[in-house]
């Protein structure tokens, strides 16, 4: 069951083969959606410079030579040479009803499933998560669904921050405010107001250039007894994390994402093979030392002295960076994971890290060529000023105080609209509206670029929002309880035959290839913009061919069923989001 690009691809392939040689059988088709047809065959202004022809003359063989009787009718050269070309209403019908005996819902399986490490989400141990890290988690947590759904392989892989310099501030105070404090119970209430207190001291300690004796000197050689394994500096490291660990599980409860504890693979995980990384590097040539620490100079990389940039892999004074866990993850990743793909959901600022990083990665030959490792770079969340979004005093605004604020929003609306429903079932809708609205804002831009927080857009039931999508939903699910209680069964084929069926009967032919090329490109937000004109065409559709009003059996029933095909189609796409559809709104 193609989808008609696909279908047509293959049936101008063929023809290019057969008007001008085999050589031409790949040439690219240029299939695209046309505003005078349902398709456009765009190739021939590319084949005219390798035929070195006229684009009607070329456009002119190709009709002669391709077979799409049984698809579509005739189609007609336009302009310079493009080919319009109108499927086959019929041809159409017969798609839609296999699309609707099939469970996969036209989602092409892979002729070879990847094993793809998707590393996201990775907040910091010992403090909030804030609304920067709601895109990594929301994005990346989109992609792993969406791959799950085709087939593939994910390994989720949560890199959180629970490792260096930041820990041993926070040990250090806590040893010095007492465990039993009221100070330590910020760990658990407040856990930025503990964090910002162990980076004052430490702040102060470095103006002061209080020597050995001081803050700094001490939780920097914290670091250091904490790396070498000492029982009471693990102890409370251990504690740290487990409280992070619990405010994590709340967030992603929240969120509806799937990481879990298992998927936890934070910076403390490679300690023990960093130095074998430092080690491997030097033996094999890559890294030398400059200026008292190791560093690897990828080629190509100049900074704005023209001079090679270095990537420090051991810092002059003994310690670990960024560098070196992230090059011993990546062996690790192939090595002991089997990875074919590598994708880090992680922020635009980092980019030329990572392209150091999997430079020197393919050097070494721990990231060999056949797996491929990508940077999906994430743009920021911005407030109505056009900066980072932020609370007035400045301060870095609480994922979690977002989210409470989008939920209660949603339930002053619901509460207006529904006082009908108990409720539980309103707080249920909600949560839904409320949190699906915040992560489809988010998936519907493309990742890496910025975008602006406005929870009143977010909630709204107009415009490509969640909101609009999850009504559309509830509307056929509407549908389908009025249709059960009237004795009216769904056809086992949906109807096609009006040009509003046909338009909703081709939006639903394309959610396969849409969410292939998702997968393909990590690139969620066209899966958002392919829903919308999924709920647009379901709408119109709706508008112009009554369904229960309908005195024709068979109409009747015929429409029942495409109104529940793209109920499923958009049940589906909104999962692979990450967004709930509630039964009702």
């Amino acid at each position: 069951m193609p989808a008609p690009e696909i279908a047509l691809t293959e049936r101008f392939q063929s023809a290019f083969s057969a008007a001008f040689g085999p050589e031409f059988a790949d040439a690219d088709p240029i299939i695209r959606p046309s505003q005078f047809a349902d398709f456009q065959c765009n190739a021939a202004m590319g084949l005219a410079k390798r035929l070195g022809r006229k684009p009607r003359d070329i456009a002119a063989d190709i009709l002669a030579a391709v077979d799409l009787s049984d698809m579509a009718e005739t189609p007609e050269i336009a302009g310079p040479g493009f080919l319009n070309i109108r499927l086959r209403t019929d041809w159409v019908a017969a798609q839609a009803a296999e699309l609707a005996a099939d469970t996969r819902l036209g989602v092409p399986a892979p002729e070879h499933p990847d094993t793809v490490v998707l590393d996201y989400s990775a907040p910091n141990v010992a403090k909030e998560m804030h609304v920067g890290h709601l895109r990594t988690t929301v994005v990346g947590d989109s992609i792993a669904r969406t791959l799950e759904k085709l087939g593939h392989t994910v390994v989720r892989q949560n890199h959180i921050g629970d490792w260096g310099t930041p820990f041993g501030m926070l040990i250090e105070h806590l040893l010095e405010v007492g465990e039993d404090s009221a100070e330590a119970e910020l760990l658990t209430t407040d856990p930025n107001a503990f964090y910002q207190a162990a980076r004052g001291k430490f702040d102060a300690s470095e103006a002061a250039a209080d020597g050995e004796s001081g803050f700094a000197a001490r939780a920097r050689r914290r670091v250091a007894t904490l790396q070498s394994g000492d029982a009471e500096s693990l102890r409370i490291w251990t504690h740290l994390v487990g409280l992070s660990k619990e405010y994590f599980h709340r967030i992603y409860e929240m969120l509806d994402v799937t990481l879990t504890d298992e998927d936890l693979a934070g910076e403390s995980t490679y300690n023990d093979q960093l130095e074998a990384t430092c080690t491997d590097l030097e033996a094999a040539g890559i890294a030398r030392i400059s200026d008292g620490a190791l560093c690897v100079f990828p080629e190509g990389f100049t900074g704005r002295d023209e001079q090679p940039l270095p990537l420090i892999i051991r810092k002059s004074d003994g310690g670990y960076g960024y560098a070196t866990t992230d090059l011993t993850a990546i062996r690790h990743r192939v090595r002991d994971l089997g990875a074919d793909r590598i994708a880090y959901v992680v922020g635009t600022a980092q980019e030329l890290h990572f392209r150091m990083v999997f430079a020197t990665a393919r050097e070494a030959g721990w990231l060999p060529d056949e797996v491929e490792a990508t940077h999906v770079k994430i743009g920021s969340v911005l407030g109505e000023d056009g900066k980072i979004l932020r609370t007035r005093s400045g301060a870095s605004l609480r994922l979690m105080a977002l989210l409470e604020e989008a939920v209660a929003k949603a339930r002053t609306v619901i509460d207006e609209l529904r006082p009908d429903l108990s409720d539980a079932e309103r707080e249920q809708i909600a949560h839904a509206i409320g949190i699906g609205g915040v992560k489809y804002a988010d998936l519907s831009t493309a990742h890496d670029s910025d975008y602006t927080f406005d929870l009143d857009r977010m909630l709204a039931l107009t415009g490509n929002t969640a909101p609009y999508l999850q009504y559309a939903v509830a509307r056929i699910r509407s549908i389908g309880r009025r249709a059960e209680t009237a004795g009216v069964t769904a056809a086992a084929a949906p109807l096609v035959v009006n040009d509003a069926e046909r338009a909703l009967a081709l939006q639903l032919l394309e959610f396969g290839p849409v969410l292939a090329s998702v997968g393909s490109e990590y690139e969620p937000h066209r899966l958002c913009a392919y829903l919308f004109s999924l709920a647009q065409a379901f709408t119109a559709f709706y508008d112009a061919s009554p369904i229960l009003k309908e005195d024709d059996a068979e109409v009747r029933a015929g429409r029942l069923a495409l109104a529940q095909l793209a109920e499923r189609v958009l049940v589906e796409g909104l999962d692979a989001l990450g967004v709930e559809a509630p039964q009702q709104m």
